[in-house]
């Protein structure tokens, strides 16, 4: 068979100028691409972006061991998470994904911090992968600060245990049940030496749930552990480590803060404000009236009372004011011409209620997200 004739000299050099310029597009374009594969990171304090969004941290600061994480298109799973810690004490790590700062790392485009009063809401949706042959909680933590700070550690720390394996508790001690965002937890409250901790633990395993984020803030502005004007600075879902946890997975992870939901001098606007809380007590029930008066110099337009009914009490029918739930962390709201509070001016509303155990009062009250005073 006849060999094709070879090309001309120009034409085979010029055939080789194309085949270089091929290459070296080609390795320019797979220098630049993003990364298609899944990211592993096992530096104690390593980080990398995920949706071009959140920030998946391995965040490995109570072991020396080692530990991994493979950073996924939704969210993170631990790939390898040696040694163990004791279990009364701190864990070994915070593997987590989160939106917002967490010591100067910033998530791409995070509007946080944010002041609490400008949020309208912060819609979040979780979903996480379990493993039995560990020692761990599944925790979602939410950060405060009375600044905006973006460089360290908080005021106040909210966590929400969505799942917790073996013998751990939360920081602090309980201090009763409230119901957030439509389900039940037991609460913790305490220090660790570094922050408040508020803890909402889940009764049984949650796999996934979506949420707003601002009903746990303001439960916790309701118990006096965060006010109004302080800031949400993160927020974070991963997992607390205390005994091995390879296979623990982020399986997706969203959150969304939508700002512009306060009004300076509009309904919901902080006031300075006292509370009188009288009761009428007999076994198993009781009444309440209370009167909430504004010691500030504006009024208060659209005004909102929260304050936490102590475990085994239940509101079964309220009187000059809304009040929900009927347990744990409620509010209380005006409405028509009792929804207006002026300066000097008191508002009076009553609730009628069951109880179990021994009889106490609320231990705090906040209007519109500013703690008041004891009338």
């Amino acid at each position: 068979m006849r060999a094709s004739p070879a090309p001309a000299r120009s034409s085979r050099a010029l055939l080789g100028v194309l085949l270089t310029a091929l290459t070296v597009v080609g390795t320019l374009l797979t220098a630049t691409a993003p990364a298609q594969a899944d990211t592993t990171i096992c530096e104690q304090f390593g980080s990398t972006t995920i949706q071009g969004r959140y920030v998946v941290q391995n965040n490995r600061w109570g072991t020396s061991a080692t530990q991994c994480v493979t950073a996924t298109d939704t969210g993170f799973r631990v790939t390898q998470a040696d040694g163990s810690v004791p279990t009364n004490g701190a864990p070994k790590s915070y593997p987590s994904v989160f939106n917002g700062c967490h010591y100067t790392n910033c998530s791409p485009g995070t509007n946080l911090p944010a002041q609490l009063s400008t949020i309208s809401s912060a819609p979040s949706s979780i979903s996480y992968g379990y493993v039995n042959d560990a020692v761990y909680n599944a925790s979602y933590d939410i950060w405060l600060d009375p600044t905006p700070r973006t460089d360290g550690v908080n005021r106040t720390e909210i966590m929400i245990w969505f799942n917790k394996v073996g013998p751990i508790q939360p920081i602090g001690s309980p201090v009763g049940t409230a119901s957030v965002g439509g389900r039940t937890w037991e609460v913790w409250s305490g220090s660790n030496g570094s922050n408040d901790v508020l803890s909402f633990v889940a009764p049984s395993a949650i796999g996934s749930w979506s949420f707003d984020v601002m009903d746990f803030v303001r439960a916790t502005v309701a118990r006096g552990m965060a006010q109004n004007n302080w800031y949400l600075t993160s927020v974070q879902a991963g997992f607390e480590p205390w005994q091995n946890g390879a296979g623990l997975a982020v399986n997706s992870f969203s959150s969304t803060v939508n700002t512009g939901g306060g009004t300076p001098g509009g309904p919901g606007t902080p006031a300075a404000c006292k509370v009188a809380y009288a009761t009428n007590v007999w076994t198993g029930g009781f009444t309440a009236n209370v009167t909430v008066t504004n010691t500030g110099s504006s009024v208060v337009d659209g005004w909102k009372l929260a304050f936490t009914l102590p475990s085994g009490q239940r509101i079964t029918n309220s009187w000059n004011a809304s009040v929900s739930p009927s347990s744990g962390a409620v509010t209380a709201s005006g409405s028509g011409h009792t929804a207006q509070i002026a300066p000097g001016g008191s508002q009076t509303f009553g609730f009628q209620g069951s109880y179990s155990g021994t009889f106490a009062k609320p231990n705090g009250f906040s209007l519109n997200g500013t703690a008041c005073t004891a009338a």
